[in-house]
């Protein structure tokens, strides 16, 4: 595997697989790896004929009082996790790398209905530097297919229309959501629980199962079933940021006669916050 700091560089790699008209997939992450990122190249070994990985913990999408400064830096393990399952060229570029001209001076690309819901309501700017940084990495690999996970259900969702209003000719394919053995979501926050609130965290999935059995059962009652999960969360002491049973389509509330449903929740717990989701068919 290459591992490569500059566009410079990453492009002239590129230029040489494309010459041999080899297929291209990316998986872009800010690294702190665990095996739901692991997931991801495998899928994209299976796409492609070369994959690319990024890892680049990216400022825009931070807000003033997030977790930039303490967000886990794990790149010699990272590197070698990649390695080990078949990664070709890892892009690891700086800040200014990335941004020569200053955040400030950033073009900066928004996607504004789905930016402002769920997750968007609670991190004002969070998508738009999401869709800003994916926008740019898009133009620096040229990949023919990316690969994203399902647990960030919203953000695939942005980056979807994105490419496709932007006319990018990229596939955009969504992987499965990595669990451990107790249900919870893996995520590279995860390494903010302490040992007792790992106990708890995976409540949160937990409940989600409760609210999809009910609505499978044929409850309709969307509002009312989600006042009960936030209240049933609380209650297992995870402080719901949202719980939204939404069509799967549009992400907007659901109405009682959608039949793609998708229910999207976010708690915080410590100081972690853990989102999730599960998708329904009716």
């Amino acid at each position: 595997m290459l591992v490569l700091p500059t566009i410079a560089e990453l492009r002239q790699q590129l230029h040489v697989e494309r010459m041999r008209t080899h297929k291209i997939a990316f998986v872009p992450t800010m690294g702190n790896l665990h095996d739901g990122h692991i997931s991801l190249i495998h899928k994209a070994r299976e796409e492609a004929d070369v994959v690319v990985a990024s890892i680049f913990v990216n400022p825009l999408q931070f807000g003033a009082n997030e977790d930039l400064e303490r967000y886990p830096r794990t790149f010699a393990e990272d590197s070698a996790k990649l390695e080990e399952s078949g990664c070709d060229y890892l892009f690891a570029p700086s800040v200014e790398e990335m941004y020569p001209q200053g955040l400030t001076s950033q073009t900066i690309v928004d996607v504004p209905r789905l930016s402002s819901l769920h997750c968007g309501a609670s991190r004002p700017g969070h998508f738009r530097g999401v869709a800003t940084v994916v926008a740019k990495l898009f133009g620096i690999v040229q990949p023919d297919v990316a690969i994203f996970g399902l647990k960030d259900f919203q953000q695939l969702a942005v980056i979807r229309q994105m490419v496709n209003d932007l006319c990018l000719p990229v596939t955009i394919l969504g992987a499965e959501i990595a669990r451990a053995e107790s249900g919870l979501a893996l995520s590279s926050r995860n390494g903010y629980l302490t040992s007792g609130e790992l106990q708890t965290a995976p409540l949160l999935y937990q409940t989600l199962q409760g609210i999809e059995q009910r609505i499978t059962a044929g409850e309709v009652d969307f509002r009312q079933l989600e006042a009960e999960a936030k209240q049933q969360l609380n209650e297992l002491g995870l402080e719901p940021d949202y719980f939204n049973i939404c069509n799967q389509a549009t992400l907007e509330l659901a109405e009682s006669d959608d039949k793609q449903l998708v229910i999207l929740a976010a708690s915080y717990l410590g100081k972690a916050r853990l989102i999730d989701n599960i998708r329904i068919q009716r």
